[in-house]
């Protein structure tokens, strides 16, 4: 490297340096992440123009006829594929998730932390919607996953011929 990197290392390093004291280190952190975004644009509309002019534009001299394609037969769409109810299960576990992550976060705030009653029972309505979340992620994922296995089981069924069936 020569001397020139070096003196622009260190005009950069105390830029930085002084920035930090500035603006502080999330400031710096910001404007940084600012920067950086703005090189990755420029650099992208660079690649992207310089792709776009290499692109041969005549796209009809390279086409080949089209060729008949054999249609498929469609198949019936599956319960996963169409739209449907959600169920009971689902908004009766988000309601139990709510009810179980907000009781236990207001009395996890109340008992091992200094909190005031308001401030314990924001962070129980904070906690309840996470516990609602997690119900309903947990419920989704059973149900689908109970869908799933019912409609194997069906097609199982359905491929094997009936004298085989026990």
């Amino acid at each position: 490297m020569r001397l020139e990197t070096y003196s622009w290392l260190a005009v950069v390093l105390a830029v930085a340096c002084a920035a930090i004291n500035w603006l502080g280190l999330a400031g710096w952190m910001a404007a940084l992440v600012i920067l950086v975004s703005l090189a990755a644009h420029v650099a992208g509309n660079a690649l992207g123009t310089r792709l776009r002019e290499a692109t041969d534009r005549d796209l009809a001299t390279h086409r080949r006829p089209r060729q008949a394609v054999a249609e498929m037969p469609r198949m019936s769409p599956t319960h996963l594929e169409q739209r449907s109810q959600l169920g009971w299960l689902v908004p009766v576990s988000a309601g139990i998730g709510a009810t179980c992550g907000g009781a236990a976060g207001t009395a996890s705030l109340l008992a091992f932390t200094a909190s005031s009653l308001p401030g314990a029972i924001l962070g129980g309505l904070s906690s309840a919607v996470i516990g609602a979340l997690l119900g309903f992620l947990g419920a989704s994922f059973v149900e689908i996953l109970r869908t799933s296995l019912r409609e194997a089981i069906a097609a199982e069924q359905a491929a094997v011929p009936a004298d085989r069936r026990a």
